[in-house]
């Protein structure tokens, strides 16, 4: 097994928690280090298509794209139960009204937008990077597009930043499909590492979440303390609510409504032409 094992995974407050206690051995390793990179979203979503990490965070729309290099991990998932990316405008509107028109997405890649072209199929899309925070607002400001999808934290200020909601896609996605979660990414771990390696890893891994989840006062004063993102103003109370969202019993295995969900995204995601025919979900034991 090559040492130490790459990781790469994004800037957001989710994928730090899962990975925190193993950054700073809080959890018996088995021998293994661990180097650590973030990136935004769709940058590694582009460096999962070039097999530049051993475990690396994706999207789960771009893990189709990828599923010949990688397993998908049962565990470290982001799920939305009902929530998740909001689409917001400078004003009140419909989903209908933006048909045609330009909106700002976090990369071409990305679950959000994939799932945003299910519900809305005609549409102009705008990479805008989820980095800097606040990019998403000042395209809308701008009028540079109609409305921005929001992913990440995000998600949690927009009426802050004044603006307002069109659709919460996690919401719609949840209707669409008789009250499925929306699995929005994942973390996914190379094949050629061979199925050993993997095991390993993969339970190294888990046992960092595990310790997150049951230490989550501790790791959470941890992230505020290291947090860099001084545009985002996260505080305590807006960090907890997002942890509640994306860090927890789901994040620790995928149950089985999210494995349907998988399944179900992909078969739509197939169907409409979003994904390559035979793309499906291939998670690691």
């Amino acid at each position: 097994m090559r040492n130490p094992i790459k990781l790469a995974f994004s800037p957001d407050s989710d994928d730090i928690f899962m990975f925190w206690p193993l950054l700073h051995g809080k959890v018996d390793a088995e021998g293994l280090t661990f180097e650590a990179e973030r990136a935004d979203t769709e940058t590694l979503n582009e460096r999962a298509e070039a097999c530049a990490a051993d475990v690396i965070a994706v999207s789960i729309a771009q893990y189709a794209r990828v599923a010949k290099d990688y397993l998908l991990l049962p565990h470290g998932m982001s799920v939305g139960r009902g929530y998740g990316p909001v689409l917001v405008a400078r004003e009140p509107r419909s989903l209908a009204s933006l048909r045609g028109k330009r909106i700002g997405v976090p990369g071409l890649r990305t679950t959000a937008t994939m799932v945003l072209r299910l519900l809305l199929s005609e549409f102009h899309s705008v990479v805008v990077p989820i980095a800097p925070y606040a990019a998403a607002f000042e395209a809308l400001r701008s009028s540079d597009v109609e409305a921005s999808l929001l992913i990440h934290e995000g998600r949690l200020f927009y009426e802050r930043e004044g603006t307002v909601k069109v659709v919460d896609i996690g919401e719609a996605w949840s209707h669409a499909t008789d009250g499925l979660p929306l699995p929005l990414g994942g973390n996914a771990i190379r094949r050629t590492l061979g199925a050993a390696s993997i095991e390993t890893i993969s339970r190294v891994c888990r046992r960092s979440i595990r310790w997150a989840v049951e230490h989550h006062e501790e790791v959470a004063r941890a992230l505020l303390a290291e947090e860099t993102r001084s545009d985002i103003g996260l505080d305590a109370a807006s960090l907890d609510r997002y942890l509640a969202m994306y860090a927890n019993q789901d994040t620790l295995d995928a149950p089985q409504d999210v494995r349907r969900a998988l399944e179900e995204l992909f078969r739509r995601g197939r169907a409409a032409g979003f994904l390559p025919d035979g793309a499906c979900a291939e998670l690691s034991p």
